[in-house]
């Protein structure tokens, strides 16, 4: 039986009082929105504004649901779900501390819960274990939910899918993504969150089919164009901005096409956005597209040179470059499909496969980090690159394979955030993930979906 397609619009809380005092929250219901977080909470609001909500769940603690009341306070008749599957982690035992009272009292503890979160114990409990278990119980909840709804009949089109909004915490909104997606609980400082900010995760096939991460983290809605990096080094990951072979769902690769008129628009906006952020180093594919993107970027910032990386080239398509996807399909029946069910298992005709780009991207990125780390550790890099080689380099952030190839989402002009707190050897955090709103105003990433 078909699934309805699914659009998850994730949210955190609005600032509260334990966040500004710098408390562990966790289960705890004395923490409550600060004004600040009344704001943000207003602010999101108005940035979901035109957007249609199917169903809006939310945790059953205070700031969680004060910050849903405020999204809904315009949206009469739309239903508030309350789920005891949204509590944040349990962390009974340090609630109401400060961070640095706990890792005062508790060192052993604070530094496992630090860098090996999935070993933590506390009172015979593995928290983080835990959340991600209760994650897995929403999602199912949720899929009882959606399957009885008449309404679902209305998402099987992938094209309308049905908007859901979650009104959750920061603990909690990595375990629903990293469940979704594949990542396990070593994973769980992995993915950075701020209060009120946006994310997107889509099931196009429902929620038994393949998941997408649009977007991650997204906060311009708040008036702040990137989250603050509080220490280390920081990398910005653009793709290149729109080619019209992208416009005409033809297969690229390592032909050399220049960007059309869209493009061009976009690499200036992508260029405007980034004018105000402090870049000390820039790398780039050597291909026109991206070559021009990061120009237009450099032209803010005088001082940059920009360096090219032929390891950062799109991936080779070989025989497949030039054609559309209805000629691929033709000349290579079954081979399109298979290429978006295991893209893993295929091997481009007279060109690359994925393995082959895993390999020159790793050498790239740790290139990038070593050069970073040793002329600003605690600057900020530019890497202009495409849709295939940002992928891959997400992907290995997390430690996944060539199959894991689609889970994220890079559209034309997106921007990617990931920050190293500890410098090139720590772990890196993805802090932004497709930031798009720069190109249209709208959340969604409104930019070509065309082929690679």
């Amino acid at each position: 039986m078909a699934q309805p397609a699914l659009r998850i619009l994730l949210v955190r809380h609005g600032e509260s009082t334990f966040n500004v005092e710098n408390r562990i929250q966790g289960r705890s219901d004395l923490s409550r929105l600060t004004p600040s977080g009344e704001a943000q909470a207003q602010r999101l609001a108005e940035a979901l504004t035109g957007i249609p909500l199917d169903y809006v769940y939310s945790s059953p603690l205070s700031r969680a649901l004060d910050t849903a009341h405020i999204l809904l306070k315009e949206r009469a008749g739309v239903p508030l779900l309350i789920s005891e599957q949204l509590r944040e982690i349990d962390l009974t035992e340090w609630e109401g501390l400060t961070f640095a009272e706990v890792k005062e009292k508790y060192p052993e503890e604070y530094s496992r819960w630090r860098y090996h979160p999935e070993e933590l114990e506390l009172g015979g409990r593995f928290p983080v274990r835990d959340l991600w278990q209760q994650a897995q119980g929403f999602w199912q909840q949720l899929a009882e939910q959606v399957q009885a709804d008449p309404r679902s009949e209305r998402g099987k089109d992938p094209k309308h899918p049905l908007n859901v909004l979650i009104v959750g915490h920061s603990g909690l909104n990595r375990a629903l993504v990293s469940t979704a997606i594949g990542l396990g609980p070593v994973h769980y400082h992995r993915l950075g969150q701020n209060n009120c900010a946006i994310s997107v995760l889509n099931f196009p096939q429902g929620l038994g089919g393949p998941p997408q991460l649009e977007s991650w983290n997204i906060t311009a809605h708040l008036g702040q164009s990137l989250p603050q990096r509080k220490q280390g080094m920081r990398i910005l990951l653009v793709r290149h901005g729109e080619t019209q072979w992208n416009r005409e769902q033809r297969f690229q690769g390592q032909r050399d096409i220049p960007l059309n008129a869209t493009g061009e628009e976009q690499a200036a906006k992508v260029a405007e956005f980034l004018a105000d952020q402090p870049l000390n180093l820039a790398f780039s594919s050597p291909l026109k597209r991206p070559w021009a993107t990061a120009d237009a970027i450099c032209r803010y910032h005088p001082n940059l040179l920009l360096r090219p990386m032929v390891e950062l080239q799109e991936i080779c398509h070989g025989d497949w470059e030039g054609k559309l996807q209805s000629e691929v399909e033709a000349q290579y029946p079954g081979e399109l499909e298979r290429w978006q069910r295991d893209p893993a298992a295929v091997q481009m005709p007279n060109g690359e496969n994925l393995y082959q780009v895993w390999a020159r991207t790793r050498s790239a990125w740790e290139e990038i980090l070593a050069t970073t780390a040793a002329q600003f550790p605690e600057g900020t890099a530019v890497v202009v690159a495409h849709d295939a080689i940002n992928k891959a380099i997400i992907c290995q952030l997390f430690d996944l394979s060539p199959h894991a190839f689609w889970i994220f989402k890079q559209g034309n002009g997106g921007i990617t955030v990931i920050d190293y707190p500890e410098g090139k050897e720590g772990a890196p955090v993805l802090r932004v993930l497709n930031l798009t709103t720069h190109l249209s105003g709208q959340i969604f990433d409104c930019t070509t979906a065309g082929a690679l």
